[in-house]
């Protein structure tokens, strides 16, 4: 009765440190999933890159503005001349030479103003496909803030599983030790044989690689914890799934991340994109119109000239006739580009059922898992205390108890991986469907909004510095 007491105890503290429906001494200051999601959102640095990525494409915007901007010039002169002029000229009929020679300091300011009036759409058309650019990488940074938080919800129940894997083989170790030293006791007064020892002796060995092979595995899971999250797991409280927030059906399911998943909507704003680079690419075969105002002071442009000024406006019309027929390649080689897009969108749509059916699978699974495995566990205990009792009394082998043992440890280890999946496959539905996010989740988190550079420097003219300061 000792040994089964003590079992109990160890092995349903490891389940409680796991999740769902377990009672728990955890301390007040226990790391929670939440905390966990918010640290990876907020510090994780693959997604502080992506957002640096996604503020160097808003760039793309006022560059493209740009061309309908003015563009000012100034030039500016000054250097030394030298001039030795001989002249022919005949004064009263007669033949004389006259000369000029000196040295001058010819100096000069300018400054050219050139507008584009029309450039066939060029501009409006590069304009409004930059702001799809913007958009398109606003979506991708979705995916990434997506996958991030799907890793570390995972990560943190890989934790809990592990943990609990852990303690499950430490207290078989200890209820192994036990039974090995009771059968030792019973070979000592000649109730068992010395095969009755080995095959204690053989499966404590067993249990303690087990033991090895789980801590080793609790070790790369923490590395991996920290690397994720940015933190070291600590006192960490169950996790439990997320099906509030899910759909409550495949097909509504199937509906909503059909319109709410990133990789499609951003398969959309790539269609813009080339669709509008056609335009621009069709844009080159209308003329291009520029109006062009220059003045310029001169001083000492000659020996005999001190000082001129000149002023200038001039309206230019260039048409496009032939120019060797690049620009009507790149208008088809656009259209097929245009073409690959829209084929590619029916792709990522095929791609987003199938991941959304796949998730959905996982989860209605691992929930019957659980449930099943719950049963595996109390049925396996019940066999156990039985095989024991018969054992007793002459009735089971030692071998018999330890295969019951060995049976128990693997339903609870089954019960653990079954909880983890259980949770893993709720988060694998709401990033399926484009709703795992801090807004969806309510998370105590300020969330990224990339508008907030977008309208800092889309009608920017000048300057070099971003809007942070650097």
């Amino acid at each position: 009765m000792p040994v089964r007491f003590r079992l109990k105890l160890s092995a349903g503290s490891a389940l409680a440190a796991l999740m769902v429906g377990c009672v728990m001494t955890a301390p007040v200051m226990a790391d929670t999933m939440e905390a966990a999601l918010v640290r990876a959102y907020q510090n994780n640095p693959q997604l502080n890159a992506q957002r640096a990525s996604v503020r160097a494409t808003d760039e793309n915007v006022p560059q493209a503005l740009s061309g309908y901007r003015p563009r000012v010039a100034v030039t500016a002169s000054a250097g030394t001349q030298y001039t030795d002029i001989q002249n022919n000229t005949t004064v009263g009929g007669q033949l004389s030479r006259m000369g000029l020679h000196g040295v001058n300091a010819p100096r000069s300011v300018g400054a050219t103003v050139s507008q584009t009036l029309f450039n066939g759409g060029q501009t409006a058309n590069r304009t409004r496909a930059a702001e799809s650019q913007v958009s398109a990488a606003r979506e991708g940074l979705r995916v990434l803030e997506q996958t991030v938080l799907l890793s570390a919800a995972t990560i943190y129940m890989d934790y809990l599983r592990d943990a609990a894997i852990v303690e499950v083989q430490r207290s078989n170790v200890r209820v192994l030790e036990q039974t090995l030293k009771q059968t030792r006791d019973r070979f000592n007064v000649g109730e068992v044989t010395r095969t009755d020892v080995a095959q204690s002796e053989a499966q404590l060995a067993a249990g303690k690689t087990q033991l090895l092979t789980a801590e080793s595995n609790l070790t790369t899971t923490r590395a991996n914890f920290r690397r994720i999250i940015g933190s070291e797991p600590n006192a960490l409280a169950p996790g439990s799934p997320v099906d509030r927030f899910l759909p409550p059906s495949l097909q509504g399911s199937v509906n909503v991340g059909l319109i709410e998943n990133p990789n499609v909507t951003a398969a959309m704003y790539g269609i813009d994109v080339s669709f509008l680079q056609v335009k621009v690419n069709e844009g080159a075969l209308f003329p291009t119109v520029t109006l062009q105002g220059s003045v310029q002071q001169s001083y000492e442009n000659t020996m005999s000239l001190y000082r001129s000024f000149g002023a200038s406006a001039v309206a230019q019309m260039t048409v496009p006739v032939y120019q060797g027929g690049a620009e009507y390649a790149l208008i088809r080689q656009s259209k097929e580009t245009l073409a690959q897009q829209r084929l590619n969108l029916e792709q990522v749509r095929d791609q987003t059922r199938a991941s959304i059916a796949q998730a959905w699978g996982q989860l209605v699974a691992s929930k019957a898992q659980v449930a099943s495995a719950q049963s595996q566990v109390s049925a396996s205990e019940i066999a156990l205390n039985g095989v024991r009792e018969e054992a007793r009394v002459g009735q089971r082998t030692t071998l018999d108890v330890l295969n019951a043992q060995q049976a128990l440890v693997n339903a609870r280890v089954a019960l653990v991986t079954a909880q983890h999946d259980r949770v893993v496959a709720s988060y694998s539905v709401l990033n399926a469907i484009g709703r795992l996010s801090p807004n969806v989740m309510n998370l105590a988190t300020t969330v990224y909004d990339p508008q907030v550079h977008y309208h800092q420097v889309r009608d920017s003219w000048g300057g070099v510095r971003t809007p942070d300061g650097r």
